[in-house]
């Protein structure tokens, strides 16, 4: 069988072994006979195993006291809601960056709890960079950032300062790079990018900053009930979770976040290296800005305009015959994205770089 190399944008590329180890325990989790997704929520092993998710979690990100981490549903679409709705009053305001589709979808979200203001936009160029010249409100509540847009390519190198705190979707870059978590108020992020498969949503929650608003909150809306629970208020994802689990160690056995930076700078170096010398290939974000994670790139005007639907068709298909998957563009871009999460091995993104090359000999 061919190896194939999967660069879907999310669900993504897991770890072979974390994949394998979940597979095991839907027969039989921890030696008990019972497979992970008919057990109890309240028994033992799985309340121990939630434990050592969130410890693994905290090392790995070196989260200092004073935070709390937690395992949710609703996917990083309910944070658009949820983190407004816990930490802005309807007569306050927050500033929001508005940095590609979902920085946009969070920003539209946040308008029914308080007054939202977009400090910085990059929509009229088509998402293509990361505006860094912008001024804060004075009393805003919060700046919410997306830390790498999925979408556009493009990623938050160094985080603005504020003198309040940071709200960010970190869904498609979460465990990517070391970051300094006592920045943020709040972390939150998909699992289905970085993490694991879809199901889950990591809260990182500093919690100091909780329970000062006016509203009355939904108790499953918030963060208080499932920090005091545990995040065992209702049935969690306990499935998702343990394949978050297995990803931590994993991450961890390589050497932790530290580690698989330099191989996510590898692995994007070398892909944008490719496209930088190609005459066919070109990349659509700002240099400067340009994503370890997610990289979109489209034909050149080598190719005549008329011709170019069919060339990407034919790009398209000869990549998976070559066991290259999921490379067709987000529509709203076009082209194509190579998205290379922390799964993604360097061999994937060589492989990659080597069709690149002989497909533009076809030119």
């Amino acid at each position: 069988m061919k190896t194939i190399y999967n660069f879907s944008a999310g669900p993504s590329t897991l770890p072979k072994q974390a994949t394998e180890e979940a597979s095991a325990a839907i027969a039989n989790f921890a030696g008990t006979g019972i497979g992970i997704m008919e057990m109890s929520h309240r028994t033992k092993p799985i309340e121990g195993m939630v434990e050592e998710t969130e410890n693994l979690l905290r090392e790995l990100l070196s989260i200092p006291s004073g935070y709390e981490v937690l395992f949710l549903g609703g996917g990083a679409s309910l944070q658009f809601n949820m983190a407004p709705m816990n930490l802005l009053d309807s007569n306050a305001s927050a500033d929001y960056t508005d940095t590609g589709v979902w920085a946009n979808k969070a920003l539209k979200e946040a308008k029914r709890f308080g007054k939202v203001n977009v400090v910085c936009s990059s929509k009229e160029s088509v998402y293509n960079h990361i505006p860094k010249k912008f001024e804060q409100t004075p009393g805003a509540a919060y700046l919410h950032v997306t830390s790498n847009n999925t979408i556009y390519g493009t990623q938050w190198k160094e985080f603005p300062q504020t003198d309040t705190y940071l709200v960010c979707d970190m869904s498609s870059d979460i465990l990517s790079r070391p970051i300094d978590v006592s920045k943020f108020g709040l972390i939150y992020a998909g699992a289905q990018k970085n993490m694991g498969p879809a199901g889950v949503t990591t809260v990182i929650v500093r919690s100091d900053i909780l329970g000062k608003i006016e509203r009355e909150i939904p108790t499953m809306l918030d963060y208080r009930t499932h920090i005091s629970e545990k995040s065992m208020f209702n049935t969690p994802p306990v499935f998702a979770i343990y394949v978050v689990n297995r990803v931590l160690h994993w991450l961890k056995n390589l050497g932790g976040v530290a580690a698989i930076e330099k191989t996510n700078i590898e692995k994007a170096n070398l892909l944008y290296e490719a496209l930088d010398n190609s005459k066919l290939f070109k990349g659509t974000a700002a240099k400067e800005d340009r994503s370890t994670m997610n990289v979109p790139f489209v034909l050149s005007s080598v190719v005549p305009e008329a011709q170019k639907e069919a060339v990407e068709k034919d790009f398209l298909k000869a990549a998976v015959e070559k066991g290259l998957e999921q490379l067709k563009g987000h529509r709203s871009v076009g082209g194509f994205r190579a998205s290379i999460y922390n799964a993604m091995p360097v061999e994937g993104v060589e492989a990659l770089v080597t069709f690149l090359n002989e497909f533009e000999k076809k030119f």
